[in-house]
């Protein structure tokens, strides 16, 4: 498997940042793993990255419910950035919320970027899946 530049995980549940990053380790298919409790420390350090012309994430884990800028104001952000690169964001949530799934519809048709919508928790063979860079 091809090795991942970086990651970012963003989410405010230590518990699940901590699964996350437990998993990928234990694949060894990434050497810069990134965590921010949400939207707003993600996408300031993701512009800091584009004006210092360093690669952004490849691969990145979204919760949508965050305090301070949630996962749909982040991707509202993110989708808007001059990024050409086919950047992979999974959305993971708890949210069982029918709307949550039809925003998840809407930003698909807004962007070039691959989105996915997986519940939390995720497991071993599906971060595996999902880490391939688009």
């Amino acid at each position: 498997m091809k090795k991942i530049n970086r990651i970012s995980i963003i989410d405010d549940d230590p518990i699940t940042i901590f699964g996350i990053k437990k998993m990928l380790d234990h694949l060894d298919i990434c050497d810069s793993i990134s965590t921010y409790l949400n939207g707003k420390e993600a996408i300031d350090a993701i512009k800091d990255l584009i004006a210092d012309k360093l690669e952004v994430p490849e691969v990145i884990f979204l919760d949508i419910n965050m305090p301070i800028m949630d996962g749909w104001q982040f991707l509202e952000e993110f989708i808007s950035l001059p990024i050409r690169q086919k950047i992979r964001i999974n959305i993971v949530t708890s949210s069982i919320d029918i709307s949550d799934r039809e925003q998840w519809e809407y930003f698909k048709t807004k962007t070039h970027h691959h989105l996915d919508y997986k519940n939390k928790p995720l497991r071993r063979k599906e971060i595996a899946e999902i880490t391939r860079a688009a």
